[in-house]
Order: C-alpha cells, then sequence, then structure tokens
C-alpha cells in the first residue's frame, strides 16, 4: 500500500508513481499512429524552441558556467510544454517499458511508439531550425548568434561515439525522472517544478539529448552557408577542420546514433526498469 504520509499531500507517492507510468504507457501504445506522429511533431517544436531559445540567451556570455546555469533555465520551457500542452517525446516514452515489464503492452508495440514518435520528433525540430534560419535570427550581434550555433553543433559531432553514448545515458537518467516526477505532481505548480529542476541540471551539466540535437546540430548545418557566421565561429574558437566535419553524414554517425542510444539506456534502465523493479515487480506474487 502507498505510504500514507502521502494521503493528504498533493502528489502521488513512488509507487504510485509506477503504477501511472504503466498506464500512460498502455495508452501510448494505443494511441493511433496520425496522432501520435502530430504529438510527435510538436514534441519536436516545442524542443526545438527551447534549444534556439537557450542559444539566443547565452551566445555572447563569456562564462561557460554562468552561460549554461541560464541556458537550463531557458531550456526547462520546452518539456514544460510538451508535458503540459500535450504532446509525444521519444525520450520520456522510454518510460514505456515500465508497462512493458508488466506486460500490458507489447514489445513491438512500444517499438512502434518510438518510431513514429522519433521520426515526428525529427520533423518538428528540423522544421524549427529551418525557420529559424529564414528568420534572420542568426545575424543577431553582426552574424554571432549564427557563429555560436555553428560551433555548437561543430562541438557535438566532434565527441566521438563513447562520449556521446555516455552523455546521452546521463540526459535521459534525468529527463525520464523529471516526466516521472510530473506525473506524480497532482496541479500545475508541483508537474512544472518537477520539471524544471532535473532539466536545468542535464543542460548546465552539458549532458546530450538527442531531440534538442535534431535542432541543434541542423541548424548549425544550415547556418554553415553563410560566410560571415563561419567566420564568426571560428573567432568563437572553432576550427576551420571542425566546421569542414559538420555534415548530415556526421550528424547522423557522430551524434544522433549513439546519444540516442544512450538516451535509451538512460530511461529504461536507470529509471524505467529500476523503478519498475523496486514498486512493481513481484509486487502482487
Amino acid at each position: 500500500m502507498p505510504d500514507n504520509t502521502y494521503a493528504t499531500q498533493n502528489l502521488l507517492a513512488p509507487e504510485q508513481i509506477a503504477e501511472q507510468t504503466v498506464q500512460n504507457g498502455y495508452k501510448k501504445a494505443n494511441t493511433r499512429v496520425s496522432r501520435l506522429f502530430v504529438l510527435g511533431i510538436l514534441a519536436g517544436a516545442f524542443i526545438a524552441f527551447a534549444s534556439e531559445g537557450s542559444n539566443a540567451a547565452i551566445y555572447n556570455i563569456p562564462w561557460a558556467g554562468v552561460g549554461k546555469a541560464l541556458a537550463g533555465a531557458i531550456f526547462t520551457t520546452g518539456l514544460m510544454l510538451v508535458i503540459v500542452a500535450g504532446s509525444e517525446l521519444f525520450t520520456g516514452n522510454t518510460l514505456m517499458v515500465a508497462a512493458l515489464a508488466q506486460k500490458r503492452i507489447t514489445l513491438p508495440g512500444m517499438l512502434k511508439n518510438w518510431i513514429i514518435v522519433y521520426a515526428g520528433n525529427f520533423a518538428g525540430a528540423i522544421f524549427i531550425a529551418w525557420l529559424i534560419f529564414l528568420s534572420g535570427q542568426l545575424d543577431f550581434s553582426s552574424g554571432l548568434l549564427g557563429g555560436f550555433t555553428i560551433k555548437t553543433a561543430a562541438y557535438k559531432i566532434s565527441l566521438g561515439f563513447t562520449k556521446a553514448f555516455i552523455l546521452g545515458i546521463l540526459c535521459n537518467w534525468l529527463v525520464s525522472l523529471a516526466v516521472w516526477m510530473a506525473y506524480g505532481a497532482k496541479d500545475m505548480t508541483g508537474r512544472l517544478l518537477a520539471i524544471f529542476f532535473p532539466i536545468w541540471l542535464f543542460i548546465t551539466s552539458g549532458f546530450e539529448h538527442c531531440v534538442a540535437n535534431m535542432y541543434y546540430i541542423p541548424a548549425g548545418i544550415l547556418a554553415k552557408s553563410n560566410p560571415q557566421w563561419v567566420e564568426q565561429a571560428i573567432t568563437l574558437g572553432a576550427t576551420a577542420e571542425k566546421i569542414d566535419h559538420l555534415t548530415w553524414g556526421s550528424f547522423f554517425a557522430n551524434n544522433l546514433l549513439p546519444v540516442t542510444l544512450g538516451n535509451i539506456v538512460g530511461g529504461v534502465v536507470f529509471t524505467g526498469m529500476a523503478y519498475w523493479f523496486v514498486y512493481l515487480y513481484r509486487k502482487n506474487r
């Protein structure tokens, strides 16, 4: 039985969150494809808005720690929009593994959800990157924002497979915890606070999120077509070699693949399965 200390509070006990996560996973696995895809596009756009807003806030801040802390505070808006407004985010949906472990859904059903949502997230994030490229925003401060966008993307594709994979694990351990805690909040304030702190922590720490990178890196690739922005990227410390290596191929192979795999491990193993084992495994046996 849930701890009685939670009975009069405006939140669910951890074991109740586990049960709610299973129920949510069941609903997600049984959502029609067209709806999932549209909700995936919306989530990709929301995370992309958070990503571009973070860049716009910190591109001319010389102190890395201060910049990351500010970026993290702004980026939290993305997951708030996903959870409160309603949409489907691949990294959060790794928690569906709890419903799989409870035999409420099948592996093909979970994977279908992941693939459709991932594709929608990608479409939404790319769309925002393209609009930002066309909008003139990257011309801020004589193209310094464009240069910062290129530098950020070039850094991300130069991480190396192992480092990107590990940073992906750490990221979605925190992101999935933010989603987990949001499931346990019974009001808007509690939900927003549950989201804010883990997301702030993951961005400040410099961890890697595959859906955010669906904006960060394509935006850098698009920005690379502007010579003025390339010059600004070099003044910010990006090397010509790293900028030349910033391509769609390196995006998929050097960042998106390892980060996605790391995000899956972080959400599935360290949140979904960990709490399923603690609260639901053999509960009624």
